[in-house]
């Protein structure tokens, strides 16, 4: 099988002299979830455009599932899906009739379109909302009609940029849930986001952007482990100025809380256990911060 995107020496340099993407190299598994990350001008939405055919690019290959995006044009926009980071629909226009004039695009007759649209409304949670125009909608509702709208030719690839900003933690949350399984079907995901925990939560593999140019291509838990040291907060049994175990540096929060930092070297097993043989209970463990964040941080600003 050829894979799902395969990019080799992109370059996007505008009118204006700006280069957007520099000699780029990037090959995504058919099947893989895929994060894109850079800080705002790394050119992750230039990449996009040049995938959907919106961005000329100025050098370089791109293939989608085989199909050569200067030769096959239709064949490679039949094989994906885009959710973009801005709504661009008619928002006086019904929900369903949003989606279904999409699937007439790619040719779908209504006799399939309407029952398509069915499942994926109701799987998204739109389906009492389908009779509605689109601007009486919430912001996560539209962000949730966007996907909706990407998938209903039922494209192998589906390109998300930016799919969950401005949605609340719970809308998000369960977008990422409809995600991880619309994944686990089959579907090859590219992400671009902002909130990294969305990496660390839903993707094997990433690619981080700086000034147009690929600085980092690994798989997720490469990147997080990479990290020198990692600092973790731990509810414990007793007052943690009071604990005394070897091999443990704490760093009291509260009356039961504490902060303890691991080295590479070190793992969350070897502090319990250690503070299990001082005789304190670890009640619970989390860390502190956004693992993704720090070693976006590191790359990215160095």
């Amino acid at each position: 099988m050829p894979s799902a995107i395969s990019i080799k020496g992109l370059t996007k340099t505008y009118a204006s002299g700006t280069k957007a993407l520099q000699n780029v190299d990037l090959d995504i598994q058919d099947g893989d979830f895929f994060a894109l990350l850079g800080a705002n001008g790394a050119g992750k939405t230039t990449l996009i455009g040049v995938l959907t055919g919106l961005v000329t690019k100025t050098a370089g290959t791109v293939s989608v599932r085989g199909y050569d995006l200067d030769t096959q044009i239709d064949e490679v926009k039949a094989s994906i899906g885009v959710v973009p980071q801005e709504f661009n629909f008619n928002i006086f226009e019904k929900t369903l009739n949003i989606v279904l004039d999409q699937a007439g695009f790619y040719g779908m007759p209504r006799s399939e379109a309407l029952p398509r649209a069915k499942e994926l409304f109701e799987a998204l949670g739109l389906w009492e909302k389908k009779d509605q125009p689109s601007r009486t909608l919430s912001g996560g509702m539209k962000r949730r009609l966007m996907i909706a709208r990407a998938l209903m030719h039922k494209p192998k690839v589906l390109l998300l940029d930016e799919p969950t900003a401005g949605v609340d933690v719970e809308l998000r949350r369960g977008m990422w849930e409809y995600l991880k399984k619309l994944n686990e079907a089959g579907t090859t995901i590219l992400l671009t986001t902002h909130y990294l925990e969305e990496v660390e939560q839903l993707c094997r593999n990433v690619a981080i952007l700086k000034k147009g140019e690929k600085v980092r291509d690994s798989s997720v838990a490469d990147l997080i482990s990479s990290m020198p040291s990692q600092t973790y907060r731990l509810t414990v049994s007793t007052d943690p100025s009071t604990i005394q175990a070897e091999g443990v540096t704490l760093t009291r929060v509260d009356a039961t809380t504490a902060d303890v930092e691991l080295t590479s070297a070190q793992t969350v097993t070897d502090i319990v256990e250690r503070l299990t043989r001082a005789g304190v209970k670890t009640l619970d463990i989390q860390p502190t911060a956004n693992r993704m964040e720090k070693a976006f941080l590191e790359i990215t600003t160095n």
